[in-house]
């Protein structure tokens, strides 16, 4: 008996809410100029730090793009999260309808989920006393709101909705479980990516391992310092190629297969032979040589630890000859649930539109790296595969590969 073709598995639409351009286009121009997002705190006191400065948004009303849900419902991430949804949705050329009509999944990471409205809790708490917290406050924080929030704004009946709280790596995972699902004929459409807010608890507990970088974020530099934090969401609505065909969507990108692994080797230390095999796993599961690899939007958080290690990772892979390797966390932060997401938006412009985007801040590659990071500005490139890695505290790895559109064009059903 033959066995029946796999479904393949596309991005059709995305929704990109960050520090260096909301929406698409905007996205795109601040990946192309090599924009940066880093910009003193404001929504919280910085009293008491040395150095307070983040990738925060600053210039986007999340509850413009709200239709359905009450924002007062809704903690920030939430609010990020169903407006890139909203974004994502427009962006592939549905309505509401439509996705009521089908099997719908909703899969998205978080690392800190509301964390921002439980800061303002336990500050009410320690400042007034329990009895001044506020219900409406209390009722917001719950991490299920995060993909709850998605399927009530699109009024869906037939959906799953899944929160993963796989800490810096939970965008990929949530990317994974959507071509799961869509190559298992589970669901017609996957709304998937992650979200995160700024909040005082990360911000402090980054800056207290030493870990936060006092002006600038500047992966595989000799002279990095560490991470700037961000915020945002990136979501993107995945289906079928012959659900897209039938449709006459706009295909993005292919999603060609993903790797996970947990090593639970250290708390926060990432271990350089665990982060190997998941990159082997994800490019097994795609049915991909690391010789095809174009590019490697890389996890780069910019720690003396993380990039040694990712570098180190990566050449175990590919060798000598590894793929020129970014960090888009140079110019909008490590948004956290978030960042996986972001990077798979970025890469599948990058694919769309045939450029690199920048590793900015760059000024001399540490040795110990040895990566082409594409220091500092964008560079015209075609190109096939990409690989988006993302690796996250507690050893949770999460790899996603995506190919060009048409890259195969042989048909299937």
């Amino acid at each position: 008996m033959q066995e029946e073709p796999a479904r393949r598995v596309v991005i059709t639409g995305m929704g990109p809410v960050s520090g260096i351009g909301v929406g698409t286009a905007e996205f795109l121009a601040g990946l192309r100029a090599g924009a940066s997002a880093a910009k003193p705190v404001t929504s919280f006191d910085t009293e008491g730090f040395d150095h307070a400065i983040a990738c925060e948004i600053t210039d986007f009303d999340p509850d413009t793009w709200i239709r359905r849900v009450d924002p007062a419902t809704l903690g920030r991430a939430s609010r990020f999260c169903v407006a890139a949804a909203r974004m994502a949705v427009a962006d592939a050329g549905l309505s509401d309808a439509d996705l009521r009509d089908r099997s719908c999944l909703i899969s998205i990471g978080t690392t800190d989920a509301e964390s921002r409205d439980l800061d303002h809790l336990v500050e009410t708490e320690l400042d007034q006393g329990p009895e001044h917290m506020d219900p409406a406050t209390a009722r917001r924080v719950s991490p299920g709101r995060l993909s709850a929030a998605v399927a009530q704004e699109f009024g869906l009946r037939r959906a799953e909705a899944v929160t993963l709280p796989t800490a810096c790596a939970a965008g990929n995972y949530a990317i994974g479980y959507g071509f799961d699902a869509l190559r298992a004929g589970d669901v017609d459409m996957v709304l998937c990516g992650g979200a995160d807010a700024l909040c005082r608890k990360t911000f402090t507990g980054f800056y207290r391992l030493g870990a936060l970088a006092p002006e600038r974020c500047q992966p595989f530099d000799a002279d990095r310092q560490g991470i700037l934090i961000g915020e945002g969401a990136g979501i993107l609505l995945l289906e079928t190629l012959a659900s897209a065909r039938a449709r006459g969507a706009r295909v993005y990108a292919e999603v060609l297969g993903y790797g996970l692994n947990c090593d639970a080797h250290h708390p926060v230390a990432p271990d350089q032979d665990s982060v190997a095999r998941c990159m082997q796993l994800a490019l097994d599961n795609a049915g991909v040589k690391p010789a095809e690899v174009d590019l490697i939007s890389a996890h780069g958080t910019g720690t003396r630890a993380n990039d040694v290690t990712e570098a180190g990772a990566i050449r175990t892979v590919f060798g000598a000859a590894a793929p020129r390797t970014v960090s888009v966390k140079s110019m909008l932060g490590h948004s956290m649930g978030a960042a996986g997401a972001l990077s798979a938006i970025a890469c599948s412009l990058a694919l769309t539109e045939g450029f690199i985007p920048p590793t900015i801040n760059h000024e001399r590659t540490d040795p110990e790296c040895g990566l082409d990071c594409v220091p500092n500005h964008a560079v015209d490139a075609d190109l096939t595969i990409v690989q988006n890695n993302g690796l996250a505290f507690g050893g949770n790895n999460a790899v996603v590969v995506l190919g060009k559109a048409g890259r195969r064009t042989e048909a299937w059903s």
